[in-house]
């Protein structure tokens, strides 16, 4: 059986997810079999498994770091927000129902067993399972019904590594007041602490880190500076939306994407962000579409009828509309895709109430939605290039567009739809652009250049490089010596 170790944080957004896939790269390339594990996740960016289900974006790229094929089983539960029902509960990567906030506290503890299970299946195969935590492990409001932080580790007799994050500021105080919060039998689960995410000389803050060891009694693991790198490996959290890049001078291309606020699988523009030549804005509702735009992508969707709403409310259909009778290209994703159809229906209120929405007509499809999911990785060719991606959605469209595919996948059938002008065009595949070929083509048929970077080469190199940072600033044996 492995050993364990888990890794909690102060808060959300403090370096659980990255530390951990940096640390499963660490280990993997010292000879250990590792395996992620994210008791519950909360996220709308999602990853299709081997096996047949969908996990959190990040466990996907931990899996990855360990050089394994993602498992439905490294994420037992996770939430997928998607407006007035609540969340979306996928329980061992199917869809278990819905809930909302105060219904899911009470639904929480039946989970418990589906997350020990899988738990055990991660341990019978590994040397070591790293195991990450979700938000704020001092949320003592949450404890009595946690599956996600001191609930698990309790329950499943894990050690616990207490990250905080220095970058945001009162760090020392995050560390030592959650000592303070929590139940003397939890905070005797924490073996020590790291502080991540610091900027400058670390000998200003041997203090800092003197300070916290002795206010919780904790051992000082580490600290870990700024890894500026991290921007190039998927975010799973859409509060990285809230940061975009900053203008590229050099680029040729200009890609509008509209941010929505139940987006979800954004992970889609990352290889178009890393492409020096392409621009890739993110535009509000309320915004106005930029004029030198060559593309307006519209990308997926946890709320497709609730977002199309909010996409017409703010105003910026307008500017799309008229951007594509001026000749403007336009490419829809999955619940973008829907949104760029006549019509929407939702008939068993899968999004919530029971309704039907019209969409943008820039295709002549109709889409129904139904409490069915696919998920499914798949391969084709769309755009006289190779892809590989996969589907991930509820609910079918057909229409007349139809007859124009935008692809096929491997296997014949057709794929997605394309207008008469063949301008407009939307496709239920993600994942399209990590494949150079399609995304240099995709570009080249816009007037740019593309396909000059090899994307998941760039991500492998960034994973190796995570693990030697993490490698020289926590001690590994130490950290070895820890789990059990």
């Amino acid at each position: 059986m492995a050993r364990a170790l888990m890794f909690q944080g102060t808060g959300s957004d403090v370096g659980k997810s990255l530390i951990v896939a940096g640390l499963a790269r660490a280990f993997t390339l010292r000879g250990l079999k590792v395996r992620p594990f994210k008791p519950q996740n909360m996220s709308n960016n999602a990853a299709v498994t081997a096996d047949g289900g969908e996990i959190g974006r990040a466990q996907a790229l931990q899996a990855r770091a360990a050089r394994v094929r993602a498992s439905v089983h490294m994420n037992p539960v996770l939430l997928k927000p998607q407006g007035e029902t609540g969340a979306q509960v996928v329980v061992q990567g199917q869809v278990h129902g819905t809930a909302k906030a105060a219904a899911y506290q009470s639904l929480k503890p039946t989970l418990m067993p589906a997350v020990l299970d899988s738990f055990a299946r991660l341990k019978g195969e590994a040397d070591l399972v790293l195991v990450e935590g979700a938000g704020s492990a001092s949320e003592v409001n949450l404890r009595a019904a946690d599956i996600a932080n001191m609930g698990f580790a309790r329950a499943a007799d894990v050690p616990v590594v207490l990250i905080g994050d220095i970058d945001r500021g009162g760090v020392i105080a995050s560390l030592a007041g959650t000592k303070a919060v929590i139940d003397p039998a939890d905070a005797a689960m924490i073996r020590g602490f790291i502080v991540n995410r610091f900027r400058g000389d670390p000998a200003l803050f041997a203090s800092g880190m003197d300070l916290i060891a002795r206010l919780t009694g904790w051992d000082a693991l580490g600290l870990v500076p700024h890894f500026p790198n991290a921007a190039r490996l998927p975010a799973e959290d859409a509060l990285a939306l809230s940061a975009p890049p900053p203008p590229k001078a050099g680029a040729r291309l200009r890609i509008a994407v509209p941010i929505l606020p139940h987006v979800s699988n954004f992970d889609d523009l990352d290889p178009l962000d890393a492409e020096p030549g392409v621009e890739v804005r993110r535009i509000r509702p309320h915004e106005s579409l930029p004029l030198d735009t060559d593309l307006v992508l519209m990308i997926g969707s946890k709320a497709t009828i609730a977002d199309l709403t909010a996409l017409k409310a703010g105003g910026l259909h307008h500017d799309i509309l008229a951007f594509a009778r001026r000749g403007g290209a336009v490419l829809g994703l999955c619940g973008g895709y829907q949104m760029l159809g006549r019509t929407i229906a939702d008939p068993d209120g899968v999004e919530g109430e029971a309704s039907i929405a019209r969409g943008l007509g820039l295709l002549d499809v109709h889409t129904v939605l139904t409490g069915e999911k696919r998920l499914e990785e798949v391969s084709g060719t769309a755009e006289g290039a190779p892809f590989h991606g996969y589907e991930m959605h509820m609910g079918a469209t057909h229409g007349a567009d139809c007859d124009r595919p935008f692809g096929h996948l491997a296997d014949g059938r057709p794929e997605g739809a394309r207008s008469a002008s063949g301008l407009v065009a939307g496709t239920y595949v993600h994942g399209l652009f990590a494949s150079d070929a399609f995304r240099a083509s995709v570009l080249g048929r816009l007037g740019g250049e593309g396909g000059g970077i090899a994307y998941e080469d760039g991500v492998e190199a960034t994973l190796d490089a995570l693990a030697v940072h993490l490698a020289t600033h926590l001690d590994l044996d130490r950290l070895l010596t820890l789990a059990r």
